[in-house]
């Protein structure tokens, strides 16, 4: 092989691979935009937690606060509320399932699995009704003291607990958990 045809080899292949390297670098600037769209917008990763002050709550009283575009009701309920809450036989509950992302799947509906703290003193749920969505009334609405949905007649207890209607499952409680002692961090 001559040197002229060595040195055509080298600008050959040199030809190829800045070529192949264009080319990638072309079909990935082409393809970032289509893979970088599939990722959460920055408003759903901003609500994918959010903090809470409850400090200003009272007994007796609930606040309502939008969380991944759904309301959540906090209620901090008084000490007759929590005893009726844990009065309630098992076998009167229309859903047995505490629904609570907190715990695993499957546990009872009683109060203490469905309060946010020991004492009981503060539940957390999301304030959509489970059967059609709509939102229910809270500060002791309803035949049982707690949320009646007015759409369909749907009662919930002072636990959140679906006691009569049309609604198949218990108020939803979210992930949620006292960061200090007057804020709670859902999700």
């Amino acid at each position: 092989m001559s040197q002229a045809e060595d040195h055509e080899a080298t600008r050959r292949d040199f030809l190829y691979y800045a070529t192949a390297g264009a080319g990638a670098v072309t079909a990935g600037a082409a393809v970032w935009p289509l893979v970088n769209q599939m990722n959460p917008s920055a408003d759903v990763l901003a609500l994918a937690s959010i903090r809470v002050d409850v400090g200003a709550v009272e007994e007796g009283t609930q606040i309502t606060v939008l969380w991944q575009g759904k309301p959540v009701f906090i209620r901090r309920r008084t000490a007759d509320e929590i005893a009726a809450a844990r009065d309630v036989d098992m076998s009167d509950l229309q859903d047995p399932i505490a629904r609570n992302d907190n715990l695993s799947d499957g546990v009872d509906a009683t109060d203490e699995n469905r309060a946010l703290d020991e004492a009981g003193e503060w539940l957390v749920q999301m304030g959509v009704c489970t059967h059609l969505g709509c939102v229910p009334l809270g500060d002791g609405a309803g035949e049982f003291g707690g949320w009646f949905c007015p759409c369909h007649g749907s009662h919930y207890d002072t636990a959140g607990r679906i006691r009569k209607g049309p609604a198949p499952q218990n108020l939803l409680v979210p992930q949620a958990e006292f960061v200090d002692e007057t804020t709670i961090k859902l999700g």
